[in-house]
């Protein structure tokens, strides 16, 4: 049976294909950012399979189920990317590195594709460029605030024709961390090519399939994810739009991810960077025993992570979960955490989040204050891709407990 507001992945998002194989299956889990006020009565809420599927044919690793996009990005959507510093550096990273790659004296217009908050597009504005922005959500308002044009939509063809019109063709148009989110793909591929003009750029950043398989970042598997890229597979997106991939770069945000420079083919020469990484993939991430191999870490981490736990309540030790990212739903979903393991996750001041409790739980986030009030004896870093750099600011704000550190491997630090 259908399930509402979901349609079921029956080809390949890219190429079409049905050899589609299943490699991961993670239950049945809430939208990651459906949250709901503490102390709100208990109601029915919706909740999709999460299955990871391999194309035997093009390599693109996908979700066996695209929920509609107005369920996972509703106009209260909590989250802003100008929260997290990590994110300011590399989009201040990606403007520098442009501008050694492109001529933006001929047309300096950006266009970005899911422009949240305005924390990438102010980075071109503070550069002197002229930014334009796409966000479907009520964030778009905090850009607006910024200075910022923002047009308040889910993007499309039709709406790429309206930007055109009122704003022009854009020497770039970035995607960061939205062009796996997004359902119908060769469709907005359309509507991006109406937005770049004849010599212009358009830059993606994704979660990247290599990082997620080798350091074990299941975590990131979730709804809004509908595609796992590697370049193997963007590749195979890419081409049949006469667009060439010339640069890759690997980032740190997100645990690992890939920038990819596209354009129409032969416009910039292709560099050693994108042959490199494509022979690495086949090493790693694109060939079906990959796949097989890391869903058996999976389910082994799981386990690791419930004894451990298991092991500090048998000691009487309270828990709190420090940042509640998007990826901290799908951890506690799948290994079955709840209230009486974790007692609370804190958040950042300021964080929309706060006041809420993690999705398909009672587990409350609350401000970070809390924590240093309370001093737990634990407290777990559901951010645990910045380990290195978050333990030493919590120690030095107070904190006097433990550190939990959940995946690549379920760990306590002092």
């Amino acid at each position: 049976m259908k399930a509402k507001h979901s349609h079921f992945i029956e080809n390949c998002q890219v190429c079409n294909s049905k050899n589609l194989q299943p490699v991961l299956f993670l239950g049945y889990l809430p939208p990651v950012n459906e949250m709901i006020s503490v102390g709100a009565r208990i109601e029915e809420r919706p909740s999709f399979p999460t299955q990871l599927l391999f194309c035997n044919d093009c390599s693109l690793v996908q979700l066996s189920c695209a929920v509609d996009k107005e369920v996972l990005f509703p106009p209260e959507y909590p989250y802003t990317s100008g929260m997290t510093k990590i994110l300011h550096d590399n989009f201040q990273d990606l403007y520098e590195e442009s501008k050694t790659i492109v001529d933006y004296a001929k047309n300096p217009k950006v266009i970005d594709i899911g422009s949240n908050d305005g924390t990438l597009l102010s980075k071109f504005k503070n550069g002197g460029l002229q930014v334009h922005g796409i966000e479907p959500t009520a964030v778009y308002k905090m850009a607006v605030e910024k200075g910022i044009p923002t047009t308040n939509a889910f993007f499309s063809p039709e709406v790429a024709l309206s930007v055109q019109k009122t704003f022009g063709r854009a020497q770039m148009v970035t995607a960061t961390n939205v062009f796996a989110h997004i359902d119908n793909i060769h469709s907005i591929l359309d509507g991006i090519l109406q937005l770049v003009d004849e010599r212009g750029i358009f830059v993606s950043e994704n979660h990247y399939l290599g990082s997620l398989v080798q350091t074990l970042q299941y975590d990131t598997v979730y709804h809004e994810h509908l595609r796992y890229y590697s370049v193997t597979s963007l590749r195979r997106l890419l081409e049949p739009h006469g667009l060439e991939i010339f640069h890759v770069k690997k980032i740190p945000t997100h645990g690992g991810s890939i920038r990819v420079y596209s354009a129409k083919k032969g416009l910039y020469p292709v560099r050693d960077s994108v042959a490199a990484i494509i022979r690495e993939e086949k090493e790693i991430c694109v060939r079906p025993e990959h796949l097989q191999e890391f869903a058996q870490r999976v389910h082994m981490s799981k386990l690791q992570i419930n004894a451990l736990l298991y092991r500090v309540k048998q000691e009487g030790g309270r828990i709190f979960g420090i940042g509640a990212p998007s990826r901290a739903s799908t951890l506690i979903g799948y290994t079955g955490i709840d209230e009486q393991s974790v007692q609370a996750v804190a958040e950042m001041k300021g964080s929309l989040k706060i006041g809420k409790y993690m999705p398909g739980t009672m587990i409350p986030v609350v401000e970070e204050a809390a924590l240093y009030e309370q001093q737990p004896e634990y407290a777990m870093l559901l951010s645990w891709h910045i380990a290195e750099e978050l333990i030493p600011k919590i120690k030095a704000k107070g904190f006097k407990g433990k550190f939990i550190v959940p995946l690549p491997e379920a760990r306590v630090v002092n």
